[in-house]
């Protein structure tokens, strides 16, 4: 029986959760990136016989029974026969790669280093700030494959933005930490922030500042309206529906030149 990519990815992603392998142990196991085996499970990426075959050897299973019509059936049958901890495992690997959680004190020095190279900016208002969050945090995840704040993000018509953002606001405001201003750019009312200390830079891994310094130094000077229009063609944006949490897993999928991580696919073309 012939597959197509889609069937394929499907049948491993299947036969992955079944064996209780996360997308990073399975990876690591036949030497394959994170990424590229993302790209395999979503169908967008081709695998070769000799990646198959380690793929068999890991997952154990026949490329006879891969390749025949009644995979589904056989693959529902074998499910049946997982005892309970087998199952609970597995889920739990999946739950632990895919939600991220929320480290406060981590996003809230986060969002003052950012302040405090760009608050002096007129640009900067409220919108603009959080896409700088949401391009810090997805970026981060997209090159490391870790959380850098844990912050989850929804999206909305003006872009990503932060869940629970506001709350975090309200007591940085309170405690003394921040400042909100109302003003006006272009004509147009603006909300900004500016910093009342400085950020706790002991918080952040050389890696995540430099993620940080580098989103600032892309795109801090890009209006609102330019930053939310780029946003809007960030593939974990468009792949999510209106009003929902946007999976951090993703970001594994983006092209240029929103990716900032060169996949085995780009390198081939």
């Amino acid at each position: 029986m012939k597959l197509t990519q889609k069937q394929i990815g499907q049948r491993i992603t299947v036969l992955r959760k079944l064996k209780g392998f996360s997308q990073e142990d399975l990876a690591k196991s036949v030497a394959m990136s994170r990424p590229s085996l993302a790209q395999i499970e979503l169908g967008n990426r081709s695998v070769d016989i000799l990646e198959l075959q380690k793929l068999s050897l890991v997952l154990e299973f026949s490329l006879d029974d891969f390749m025949s019509k009644d995979f589904s059936q056989e693959m529902n049958q074998e499910n049946q026969d997982m005892d309970a901890n087998d199952k609970k495992k597995a889920k739990k690997e999946e739950v632990r790669i895919s939600v991220p959680t929320l480290q406060i004190n981590k996003f809230k020095n986060v969002l003052l280093y950012i302040l405090e190279r760009c608050a002096g900016k007129p640009n900067v208002g409220e919108t603009v700030l959080y896409k700088l969050l949401y391009f810090s945090d997805f970026n981060y995840y997209e090159l490391y494959e870790e959380h850098l704040t844990g912050a989850k993000y929804r999206k909305l018509p003006y872009g990503p933005v932060p869940q629970k953002l506001d709350s975090i606001l309200a007591k940085m405001i309170e405690k003394g930490q921040i400042q909100r201003v109302k003003t006006t750019y272009h004509g147009f009312p603006q909300t900004r922030y500016l910093p009342l200390e400085k950020a706790d830079l002991t918080t952040l891994k050389a890696s995540e500042k430099d993620i940080i310094d580098r989103v600032i130094e892309q795109m801090s000077d890009w209006s609102a309206a330019v930053l939310s229009n780029y946003s809007h063609g960030d593939k974990p944006w468009k792949a999510s529906n209106d009003g929902e949490e946007i999976n951090y897993e993703l970001a594994f999928y983006r092209r240029p030149p929103y990716s900032i991580r060169v996949y085995e696919e780009d390198e081939q073309d």
